[in-house]
């Protein structure tokens, strides 16, 4: 069965022609490795940790076009639209969630941001290249005491003349050690907690920036992770992206594009540990009979492809808001919501199709269920997208306009 089917109310012939083209490049350059991959990344704590493997991947995705899948041409992208953004998410982590996580990052929360907020200048001179994969990029909210209460961060970036000295600690950074341009949010007025957040376009290589690897995590352990130190970084104003005071805006609407590329990535997951439960069920044989003739196996399986279809339907309805340049915050958390909580479920109920397999790392579903696991905490918490969800039903919030919102899709 084709589980990419019958969506042809939202995708053409070139969306299906994208996800056969990302399809090929994960089940051939990283499927056959993710395991070792995957294994290493959990040793990194025995020894120096070298993640050989990332930097040529990223670099193949970019030569790929996938990093610019969703931007204009004439900033460096493929002149796809958002919907090509969440078949090349889906189509990544379906191998394994590390890949997603550079699309959510290096694309979803930074790139977009900059084609969203960022004038002529900091597009040509950051877009431009990172759409085009030269340059990868990552996104610097988090920090070690402030996560979901975004207000709560200690950076603060202060004027000094034509540049800001920036200070402070981001962790839990997906690309830290090998991104080459941050988007890092600080406090430019601390009296005025969030509407005293600016947002910095800062590079590696400037004096004062450090990054070190996060060791020890459960899941996502092909990718790499950290913490990123500034300490009196000289930031040129020109490098502010929008104006002072609005980085909290910046950093939710950036959270909009992040978290559609986490749900549509949890579709692929999903999808995954079906198709994994699938075939281990018409091979693996009890009483005589595979597993997959006995009902409560079949009930499992009735709920993945509940769970499926569900999750991707939320995603493609976000995409095509997207595509037409609607606010789709209510929807997108939905999506978000919904799919990242069905990708654990779904990938716990492969485990126990699976039985003790499921148990080791000898077949891929354990991987699944820890990298499943982290979606539901990263880029918005479960309980927080249950009380977004709540406070619209409740008209205590609503989707108000932005002073730059996303540019629509425009065909090229």
């Amino acid at each position: 069965m084709n589980f990419t089917e019958s969506y042809d109310m939202f995708l053409n012939e070139e969306h299906e022609m994208l996800r056969k083209t990302v399809r090929n490049f994960a089940e051939k350059e990283v499927a056959p490795y993710i395991h070792e991959w995957d294994r290493s990344g959990a040793k990194a704590d025995e020894g120096p940790e070298t993640r050989s493997h990332i930097r040529p991947i990223l670099d193949r995705m970019g030569e790929l076009g996938f990093l610019g899948i969703c931007f204009p041409t004439q900033y460096g992208g493929a002149g796809m639209d958002y919907l090509a953004l969440a078949v090349v998410c889906e189509e990544l982590e379906r191998v394994d969630s590390s890949l997603r996580v550079v699309m959510s990052v290096h694309t979803g929360l930074n790139s977009l941001s900059l084609l969203q907020w960022g004038n002529e200048d900091q597009q040509q001179r950051y877009l431009v290249p990172q759409a085009q994969g030269k340059k990868l990029a990552a996104y610097c909210l988090t920090e070690p005491n402030s996560g979901t209460d975004a207000a709560a961060m200690h950076a603060t970036a202060r004027r000094e003349g034509d540049y800001y000295a920036l200070n402070g600690e981001k962790t839990w950074i997906s690309l830290a050690d090998v991104a080459d341009n941050f988007l890092v949010f600080a406090k430019t007025d601390p009296s005025e907690k969030h509407r005293g957040i600016s947002c910095f376009i800062v590079e590696r290589q400037w004096d004062g920036v450090q990054s070190h690897p996060l060791h020890g995590k459960l899941g996502v352990r092909a990718g790499n992770t950290g913490s990123v130190v500034f300490q009196d970084v000289r930031v040129p104003v020109a490098n502010r992206l929008g104006e002072e005071g609005e980085g909290f805006k910046i950093a939710m609407a950036a959270l909009d594009n992040g978290r559609y590329t986490v749900a549509a990535g949890a579709t692929g997951l999903i999808q995954a540990s079906l198709e994994a439960s699938i075939r281990y069920a018409k091979e693996r044989e009890t009483f005589g009979v595979p597993i997959s003739d006995h009902q409560l196996v079949k009930r499992m399986m009735s709920h993945m492809v509940r769970k499926l279809d569900t999750s991707r339907l939320l995603v493609y309805r976000a995409g095509w808001m997207k595509n037409k340049g609607q606010r789709n915050t209510r929807e997108t958390t939905l999506a978000k919501w919904h799919a990242t909580s069905s990708s654990f479920e779904v990938a716990d109920d492969a485990i126990q199709i699976h039985g003790a397999y499921g148990y080791s790392d000898e077949y891929p579903v354990e991987r699944y269920l820890r990298n499943a696991r982290g979606a539901i905490i990263y880029e918005g918490t479960r309980e927080l997208q249950e009380l977004l969800q709540a406070d619209f039903a409740l008209g205590l919030r609503e989707n108000r306009p932005l002073r730059r919102e996303l540019p629509p899709y425009q065909p090229e």
